[in-house]
């Protein structure tokens, strides 16, 4: 177990390293020289979540990072981390998070300067 959980602590070096890029499970398994159907319940096994799951909540975390620390547009960061759109975007932050980006940024010091009038 010892080997698996270090093959598991370098590819989750390299997802973060590589979470600003279109990450899929196929990617991650090529890296790891394992099919994505064994790579994906030994990530299981060792970090007790899926791996589709950590990549999604990793994209999330950064996400609000930067919802907090940038003045980008929701629209950017939300495109900066992969998704598909801005609702699909809010749909999987609200989920995780309980608000949307919008209202999160607000409630952490930020407004959405990308909607404000000029």
């Amino acid at each position: 177990m010892v080997k698996l959980e270090h093959i598991i602590d370098e590819l989750i070096i390299w997802i973060d390293n590589n979470i600003h890029k279109s990450l899929k499970i196929e990617d991650v398994a090529q890296r790891s020289g394992y099919s994505k159907w064994h790579l994906q319940r030994v990530f299981y096994q060792v970090k007790n979540t899926n791996l589709a799951n950590y990549i999604r909540d990793k994209k999330l975390e950064m996400a609000a990072y930067d919802l907090i620390q940038s003045d980008e547009s929701i629209l950017s960061i939300s495109l900066k981390y992969g998704f598909d759109s801005q609702q699909s975007f809010t749909r999987s932050f609200a989920k995780k998070y309980h608000l949307p980006p919008s209202r999160f940024r607000r409630l952490n010091g930020k407004t959405d300067t990308a909607h404000a009038p000029i």
